[in-house]
Parts: C-alpha cells; sequence; structure tokens
C-alpha cells in the first residue's frame, strides 16, 4: 500500500486508474478505525479495484470547545490495518494541505443541515460537506462508502452529490454493532467502564421501538415518547433528542410511511453518541434494521 501526502500526487494515482479502466472505490475515514470502517473498506474491496482510503481528521466539522484535539489518532495502526486489508492506496494529508492560506469556499446544504445534528452542532455538516466534496474530486472515485450510522450526513452526502451531478456513486452502508448492540464509534474509546455498559441505552430503545414496529404500532409519538423513556431509565445517559424522522426530508412524522429513521443522540459523560433505526415499507408492511 502506498501513502500519499499530497493531492497532486493523490490526483495523479487516481488518473492513472481511471486512465487504465480500473473502478475506483473511495472510503474516506478520520481515523482509530474500527471494524465499521473495515466493512466499508470490504463493500469496496468487493466492487472496486484500486481501493482508496483517506485518513485526515477535518478540523472544520469541529466547533469550538468539541474534541478536535483529544480525537484520538492511530495512524500507524490504522494504515497496517487498511495495507492487511488490501487497501492499494491511504491519502493522509495534512490540514494545510487541504485548507491553504486564503481558503475561502464552503458548500453548504440547505435545509437538511439545519436540523438534529446541524442544530447542536453549528457548522458541523458544513465542514462535513466541504471537505467530503474535496475528497470526491480529488480522487474522483466511481464509487465511494459511507457508514449508516451517521444517518443525517450519509443524506446530505448523497444530495450533495446529486445536486452538483458528481460522477461518484455514493454507497450507504449497514450499521456495525459490539456484540451488546452498542454501534461502533471512535468516540466510543472516550467512554468509562460504567459509561460504555450505561452507553447501550440506545440500542435498548431503538430495539424497543424495532419491536413494537412489528407488533403494528405506526404511531410516531408513542414511539418516541416510549424511547425517550427508555433512555431516562439509564442514570449515566443525558438524552439530547429523539425524533422519528422521513428519510428522505429529516422533517418529524406523525405515522409510520414511507421510509423513515428513529434518530437518538446523548451524552454518556462528556462523550456524546449517535444512533437510529431504518424503518423501511416492504409490501405493506414495516421492516426496521438496526
Amino acid at each position: 500500500m502506498e501513502t500519499i501526502h499530497t493531492i497532486e500526487w493523490m490526483k495523479q494515482v487516481a488518473r492513472q486508474a481511471r486512465a487504465e479502466g480500473r473502478p475506483v472505490g473511495f472510503v474516506p475515514t478520520m481515523g482509530a478505525l474500527h471494524e465499521g470502517h473495515m466493512s466499508l473498506v470490504r463493500a469496496a474491496m468487493a466492487e472496486c479495484q484500486p481501493v482508496i482510503a483517506s485518513i485526515f481528521v477535518n478540523p472544520t466539522q469541529f466547533a469550538p470547545g468539541e474534541d478536535l484535539q483529544k480525537y484520538p489518532r492511530t495512524f500507524e495502526a490504522d494504515r497496517k490495518r487498511l495495507e492487511e486489508a488490501g487497501v492499494g492506496y491511504l491519502f493522509a494529508p495534512e490540514a494545510g494541505e487541504m485548507y491553504p492560506q486564503g481558503f475561502h469556499t464552503w458548500v453548504n446544504v440547505e435545509g437538511l443541515s439545519d436540523r438534529l445534528e446541524g442544530r447542536v452542532r453549528p457548522g458541523h455538516f458544513r465542514g462535513v460537506t466541504t471537505v467530503v466534496l474535496k475528497l470526491l474530486e480529488i480522487v474522483q472515485p466511481q464509487k465511494a462508502y459511507f457508514g449508516r450510522k451517521d444517518a443525517q450526513q450519509a443524506r446530505l452526502i448523497r444530495q450533495m452529490a446529486r445536486d452538483l451531478h458528481l460522477d461518484s456513486e455514493i454507497i450507504v452502508c449497514p450499521i456495525v454493532r459490539e456484540p451488546d448492540g452498542l454501534a461502533m464509534s471512535s468516540r466510543n474509546a472516550y467512554l468509562s467502564l460504567d459509561e460504555r455498559h450505561a452507553a447501550t441505552v440506545l440500542h435498548r430503545a431503538l430495539d424497543g421501538a424495532r419491536r413494537a414496529i412489528e407488533r403494528g404500532e405506526r404511531d410516531a409519538l408513542r414511539l418516541t415518547v416510549a424511547m425517550r423513556e427508555i433512555i431516562r431509565g439509564e442514570p449515566l445517559a443525558q438524552p439530547d433528542y429523539v425524533e422519528l424522522v422521513d428519510a428522505e426530508t429529516f422533517e418529524p412524522v406523525t405515522r409510520l410511511r414511507r421510509a423513515c429513521l428513529a434518530l437518538l443522540a446523548a451524552r454518556f459523560g462528556a462523550t456524546r453518541l449517535i444512533d437510529n433505526l431504518l424503518i423501511e415499507e416492504r409490501d405493506d408492511a414495516f421492516l426496521a434494521t438496526l
């Protein structure tokens, strides 16, 4: 695996792969890799060659007071893991390479960026969509792979790719969970043992909603109230939001119809975690997927 630090060389490598007719797959990450990231790598490896991964802790998506400085950085271990998985190239630019002096251009997806995570973390999605567009323009992959755990982020990136007529297909892959149901996240490393145990309440709340839907519940208010009560029953959890929204617009729904998402966010000590449940209509019934 070749590690590349400059935009110009990354562009040349990707351009050569395309000229040779090889389908380029891309997995953007901020490092601190876990099995969730590696599931994206495997999905890319099954469809593309070469696969390019990036590691870049993007400073523009961290609001003032957030965890940019303490965000876990495990570059050498990450590099080895990607190499062992068969990734062809690792793009690892410095912040000054991605945001040179005099940088003034930003990408903002109107409306979708303002709710939920966007409301809690002002400017976060502007930083995400800007850096993802830059990465997609540098690598220009046929396919780019993202996880469903960051459901709002994935939806914004799909919207951006459509609106700006990008050539890259955005692939959203399933959530990968620990054996006890906790969604894998680099931020899980911040949790104390007690907080780690308490954090499973997010999965329990979503699983309760999933079972209620299977029993025929369709009222969004009753589902959200039930999830909120489960989270409030955990003393170490500080709920942020519990919402059931349309999967396309991210506007609240009153009853299940079309594809929906149950979205949760809560703090455990100083660590903020998110999770979600995908609800899809299939043959006049609803299938809920954790």
